[in-house]
């Protein structure tokens, strides 16, 4: 399905910096009527809202707090679009010492937080006529890298769930869009030494747009996301995106 962003309403998770940030103001400059800016202190979008107004809404969301996502949902009940951008990286190989603590405080946050946003906002999109929701997911969920592994697992298992989501919210008319960026340059990508290679934010916020006009589920934004997307990419469409329960 094809979802233009114009006069829609969004919500973007992760809103104040980097990735979030720049999806913010991309999507406001494309026509978006409204974003809700979900961080955890609502004071540190304080900028966007001086910028934009009363297009941008701040509105807590702590990704590892279940009440302030259910909060949020009640709240933002005219969203069409929901970007879950958040997340954590931590930089832990599989021989760091407490590897396995790390895995699982990045899987709370990269996977259950998007099980958490999923599951408050299905209902909301669903009531609003289906609207889209989007999963910042990174290469690092089809390759790991061994000096931020746990990470990358994370993130693997957050773009499983992100298939699921698909085929599940498909059923109440909501698209579904999974985005996997290679080096953007944020902070973290800054803390994970991938300064050097690291390409605007914006072409993620672009690459999300294009997804949703062209109804296709899966956005590789950047030039490493290409270049993983380029073998990839009739895997994705024969299996990733068929039904095989169907036969």
């Amino acid at each position: 399905m094809s979802i233009n962003v114009e006069n829609k309403i969004v919500l973007v998770t992760g809103a104040n910096r980097g990735i979030g940030k720049s999806i913010v103001e991309t999507f406001l400059n494309k026509g978006s009527a409204k974003v809700y800016a979900a961080v955890r202190n609502t004071d540190s979008a304080k900028e966007l809202v001086e910028k934009y107004g009363d297009k941008v809404v701040p509105i807590e969301v702590d990704m590892g707090k279940q009440e302030t996502i259910t909060a949020a949902a009640a709240t933002a009940t005219d969203v069409d679009i929901v970007i879950n951008n958040a997340g954590v990286l931590f930089n832990a190989s599989p021989l760091t010492e407490d590897a396995y603590q790390t895995l699982l405080q990045e899987v709370d946050i990269n996977v259950g937080g998007l099980i958490r946003i999923a599951q408050a906002f299905a209902p909301v999109l669903k009531q609003n006529g289906g609207g889209a929701l989007v999963q910042l997911n990174s290469v690092a969920s089809m390759k790991n890298f061994s000096d931020f592994a746990t990470y990358s697992a994370s993130k693997a298992a957050s773009y499983s769930i992100t298939q699921g989501l698909r085929e599940k919210l498909e059923e109440q008319g909501t698209a579904v869009v999974s985005v996997h960026p290679g080096p953007i340059a944020t902070d973290m990508a800054h803390n994970a030494g991938l300064g050097d290679i690291a390409e605007p934010a914006s072409v993620v916020a672009d690459s999300i747009i294009e997804a949703l006009e062209q109804g296709e589920f899966h956005a590789f934004p950047d030039s490493m996301a290409k270049q993983i997307w380029q073998p990839y990419e009739s895997f994705a469409k024969n299996i990733v995106e068929v039904n095989l329960m169907e036969g």
